[in-house]
């Protein structure tokens, strides 16, 4: 604009006057050419048409954000085309579903009708798409069961589950979107949001959804009270006498090797039980290892308060006569 006018303060006064004058007629002329236009009528154009869905909301849920708008083709006089494709004066064309979660779709052809009631002045010639998708599921309510996620060890070194888990309530109910709710396939895990536990367990824990769900799903109970007990396993090093079952004559062992190491893991309420065991190590020829021809060690006696941690050796070479 500057360089505009610096270009006409340099003319002489006469000629800057008549280059004005110019510019005016032709900007006059444009605009009467526009508005003279625009009052003429047979146009035909593409514009968008805002919609809303409409729906029973305590019965349905929208599990997707919905469409808000579809493009139709328009007939009419200039001033109403521009008005409809700059959006003035649009109201959104509202579409009635009775059961959205019927199918997932409306057929354009059947808004067609009352589309054309909403559009005038205008007249519609047809909508550029055949359907309108959507996702709106049904709301249900489920019975779900409250399980304590244990895939991570919560407990402390060397501590076990003396118990069950006990929740209560352990079934709860679960209301909204049915493909949503059907995702948790009747299972809530919670965690106890604490580690290295090693003593008895007893809390209030809230129940929380997974955040993508949270738009969609209620659950009626909003905590649940978790509680199990824990016991401590001893750890220890024992040596046992090797014995030998079902070897044939020809084939032994290292006659070196008359002990095998355990370390091993007691249930501390089990200790006294424990010392009482007569415990020796096993060498089955029958569980021989055809390939490298060797033996492993097992125990003689395996109750469920003793958990094997290792032997050394783990295994003995077979020798043949």
């Amino acid at each position: 604009m500057s360089k505009i006018r610096k270009f006409f303060d340099k003319l002489k006064p006469e000629r800057s006057s008549n280059l004005k004058v110019v510019a005016l007629c032709v900007l006059t002329a444009t605009t009467f050419w526009v508005l003279n236009a625009l009052n003429k009528d047979d146009y035909t154009t593409v514009v968008t048409q805002s919609i809303v869905f409409l729906y029973d909301q305590d019965e349905f849920m929208a599990v997707d954000e919905l469409p808000k708008s579809i493009n139709i083709q328009i007939n009419g006089n200039g001033w109403d085309l521009l008005r409809k494709y700059f959006r003035f004066q649009s109201t959104p064309f509202p579409i009635q579903l009775e059961d959205p979660s019927e199918r997932g779709y409306v057929l354009t052809r059947e808004l067609q009708r009352e589309l054309s009631e909403n559009l005038t002045p205008t007249q519609l010639v047809g909508i550029v798409q055949d359907t309108v998708k959507f996702k709106i599921d049904k709301i249900v309510s489920r019975k779900i069961k409250i399980e304590l996620d244990t895939a991570d060890n919560i407990l402390s070194k060397n501590f076990r589950f003396a118990g069950p888990i006990t929740i209560d309530p352990e079934i709860v109910t679960v209301t909204g979107a049915i493909s949503v709710l059907q995702e948790l396939d009747g299972i809530l895990v919670i965690g106890i949001g604490e580690e290295n536990v090693n003593k008895n367990f007893s809390k209030l824990l809230p129940l929380n959804l997974r955040k993508d769900f949270r738009n969609y799903l209620k659950l009626e109970d909003q905590a649940v009270l978790v509680e199990f007990e824990v016991v401590e396993f001893i750890e220890g090093i024992m040596e046992l006498p090797i014995t030998k079952r079902y070897f044939p004559a020809n084939i032994s062992i290292d006659e070196k090797e008359t002990t095998v190491s355990l370390e091993y893991l007691v249930d501390e309420r089990e200790l006294e039980a424990f010392q009482k065991l007569d415990l020796e190590a096993i060498i089955n020829y029958n569980d021989r290892n055809g390939e490298d021809s060797t033996v492993n060690v097992s125990l003689n006696k395996n109750p469920p308060y003793l958990e094997i941690v290792a032997f050394d050796p783990p295994n003995f070479k077979l020798r043949y006569e």
